[in-house]
């Protein structure tokens, strides 16, 4: 079961990630341009047409939100102990922080649940999505900065970002029925950009991972490591027993926990001049790992042994 798993679950999504290593490697592409395409045209089409087209209710969308809300606070407590206890520097500080609570939930998240739970998984992944970017561009921009050797503003650059919008259109266009799907012009080129998320965010991620050069995953490192792609499961079966959720919504949202570290969390830091060595070490190391994480951990939810999360 575990080889086949990794086959179909884990292996496609690393396959992609290799490709865009590799084109890295050969022509040295320009990462901040693939960013920008990701940040400002992919996720923002894939938010507003699959939350604005979504069939999951209202009311276990907004659940899904605050659970993801709370897998952010357990996480970010908890790196906050062990900030306090091993007495880091700020830098370091605040991007363990940043990598332990903001996880990679777009183009490692989406592309595990269309593998993993073709019908419902992308559902209730976008919820998670939305919730995350906003989580990246507000809290995430505030750690980034707060561990700043030459400290920003950092309100401005939230306002820029194109996914808070996305989100507040897409709800406006739930409570309305989606007119915009009747104007072709508008939503056929929504619908090419939100499809071709997965492959592009996946190449940018392999492109992102070709250009960092990480120390060894000791000391600091292995326990963010370890909070991020143990213990955030770990959170999130709690979390979905104790918000109610059963089956497969539970199976779902326990997986996409053991997401790695967002790449976003690299580029705040390298923007804000925080720690983004040790940023883009736990993108690269928790990228990597979280191919057997998530392999273990759904032949664990396909076998049943979780009562209230079962496949």
């Amino acid at each position: 079961m575990l080889v086949q798993i990794f086959f179909d679950v884990a292996l496609p999504i690393l396959v992609l990630v290799g490709v865009g290593w590799g084109l890295d490697r050969l022509f040295g592409l320009d990462l901040k341009t693939l960013v920008k395409f990701n940040l400002y045209l992919f996720v923002p089409a894939f938010i507003l047409v699959r939350l604005s087209t979504s069939d999951l209710s209202g009311a276990v969308g907004l659940r899904v939100v605050a659970f993801t809300l709370c897998i952010i606070a357990s996480m970010g407590a908890l790196s906050w102990i062990v900030c306090a206890l091993r007495r880091q520097p700020p830098g370091q500080r605040y991007a363990m922080k940043l990598g332990t609570m903001i996880y990679n939930s777009g183009n490692w998240g989406i592309p595990l649940m269309t593998l993993a739970f073709s019908d419902l998984g992308p559902v209730v992944q976008v919820f998670v999505l939305a919730t995350m970017n906003l989580t990246s561009f507000s809290l995430g921009v505030f750690l980034a900065n707060a561990g700043s050797r030459e400290r920003k503003g950092w309100f401005l650059p939230v306002l820029r970002q194109p996914s808070p919008y996305a989100i507040a259109l897409a709800i406006v266009l739930r409570a309305t029925d989606n007119p915009l799907e009747g104007v072709v012009f508008v939503w056929a080129p929504l619908l090419y950009l939100a499809d071709g998320l997965v492959g592009f965010a996946l190449l940018t991620l392999g492109v992102q991972l070709s250009q960092t050069r990480p120390p060894a995953p000791l000391g600091n490192l292995g326990i963010a490591l370890a909070i991020r792609l143990v213990c955030g499961p770990l959170a999130a079966l709690a979390l979905t027993w104790a918000f109610g959720f059963r089956g497969e919504i539970a199976a779902i949202l326990v997986l996409g926990s053991a997401a790695p570290t967002a790449v976003n969390t690299a580029l705040l830091a390298h923007e804000f001049k925080a720690d983004e060595r040790f940023a883009s070490a736990m993108v690269l190391y928790s990228t990597l790992l979280a191919a057997v994480a998530v392999t273990l951990l759904l032949a664990v939810l396909r076998a049943g042994w979780i009562p209230w999360a079962t496949v």
